[in-house]
């Protein structure tokens, strides 16, 4: 079982926040304006932002639960932490 939710799901999003930065690539190399690109580096942002929400919420529901089930309680925790920690340096 994979350890995502839905591992295909979070590789096409992958894949179209990739074709974003290729997008945002030819934007600078076509001299588009400041404005243009900033708003497409926005939505790039965003789309980071979701899929990191989405393996955290894969982390909470294998990782997470598997970890505690097991009875490492304490190591899961710490790991949940760190993984949170992670996350909210995406912003």
């Amino acid at each position: 079982m994979n350890k995502y939710t839905n591992a295909e799901a979070v590789m096409n999003r992958l894949k179209r926040i990739e074709g974003q930065m290729r997008g945002l690539i030819r934007m600078v190399e076509e001299d588009k304006s400041c404005d243009e690109i900033l708003i497409q580096i926005g939505s790039a942002k965003s789309a980071l932002h979701k899929t990191g929400q989405v393996i955290l919420e894969g982390h909470l529901h294998h990782c997470v639960l598997d970890g505690i089930r097991e009875g490492n309680g304490e190591d899961t925790i710490k790991k949940l932490s760190s993984a949170i920690e992670q996350f909210s340096r995406i912003v």
